[in-house]
């Protein structure tokens, strides 16, 4: 073959590999060989959200998508359990839950899709305990729900939950209110938070477990309704005797006095700079996706606080 063909072709082949680099370096997953054709600002993802905090997600995506007319996150609210079902689809982008990623989950997405999953905390939530408005008790014990729970109360309440198995609240009540105690007929099962805080509502004979996001936004209307069928009740926080009894919000979660709270994680799955990476920045802003978690009632993970000690002298 005569020189000058052979430095055709070579030429023509780096041309080639750079066309594969520079598009791996544009909208390619080039772990997968799968090509994405969205942006931080602007394309469709679909993520899986812990129904728990349907409302706040919601608000979050109003905004960013406010922001970005171009970018579309359309959201499957579910259980913890099948937001992790989906997160081993290649449809799903990114699930926002309860906990994290574990070490042998973290190996086997890594392994499967041939990058390591983003995860990390977005806030803090409250679990709420909701009452029905006739209901004259007001004041519990994380034990007065254990035995509630466990049928063996003098209190009559069923306890309603979203569900009898694979949602995060049901989780957190088997795990960190039950701690390995059955759980009997008491409890009641609703489809959804919104289902608690309506049974709660019709039933004065029932209490429930609802996340506070469905009802710490004052300037949502749909909260403002749900806040007006029901009450919150007080719980008794065991680290500050000289507050024995707090309600779930902000401060109470920050300083470790309501005794019934969770994480908010996200994971994504994504190589690059997609509309989910874009997404994830907007939830970790302390300037725009933490303050929306801060109206919501939930403590914001990625900012600081600082706590002052202030006394009121009476005239």
């Amino acid at each position: 073959m005569k020189p000058y063909i052979i430095q055709k072709i070579s030429n023509f082949c780096l041309v080639i590999v750079a066309i594969t680099f520079f598009a791996g370096c544009d909208g390619v997953d080039t772990s997968r060989g799968q090509k994405f054709t969205d942006s931080p600002g602007e394309g469709t993802i679909h993520i899986s959200v812990d129904e728990s905090f349907k409302p706040v997600i919601d608000s979050q995506i109003q905004v960013y998508e406010s922001q970005h007319p171009k970018a579309h996150i359309l959201a499957e609210y579910k259980s913890e359990a099948e937001c992790f079902k989906d997160l081993d689809k290649d449809s799903t982008r990114m699930i926002i839950v309860t906990r994290g990623l574990t070490e042998k989950e973290d190996a086997y997405y890594t392994n499967k899709y041939v990058l390591k999953p983003k995860f990390g905390k977005l806030a803090y939530d409250a679990i709420a305990l909701v009452l029905n408005n006739k209901t004259k008790d007001s004041l519990f014990t994380v034990d007065d729900i254990k035995l509630m729970m466990e049928g063996k109360s003098p209190y009559k309440y069923k306890v309603v939950l979203d569900g009898l198995n694979a949602t995060s609240t049901v989780r957190y009540a088997l795990d960190s209110i039950l701690r390995g105690s059955p759980i009997s007929k008491n409890v009641q099962a609703a489809k959804t938070s919104e289902g608690v805080i309506d049974y709660v509502a019709s039933d004065a004979q029932s209490v429930g477990l609802v996340g506070i996001s469905w009802l710490g936004d004052k300037d949502d209307a749909d909260q403002l309704t749900f806040s007006k069928k029901v009450k919150i009740a007080a719980m008794m926080a065991p680290k500050y005797p000289d507050h024995p009894y707090v309600y779930p919000y902000m401060g109470n979660i920050a300083l470790d006095k309501y005794p019934m709270i969770r994480p908010l994680w996200y994971i994504l799955k994504e190589n690059g700079s997609g509309l989910g990476s874009g997404f994830m920045g907007f939830l970790t802003s302390p300037s725009k996706g933490q303050l929306i978690f801060k109206r919501a009632y939930l403590l914001p993970a990625r900012l600081s606080y600082e706590i002052r000690k202030m006394s009121v002298e009476e005239e």
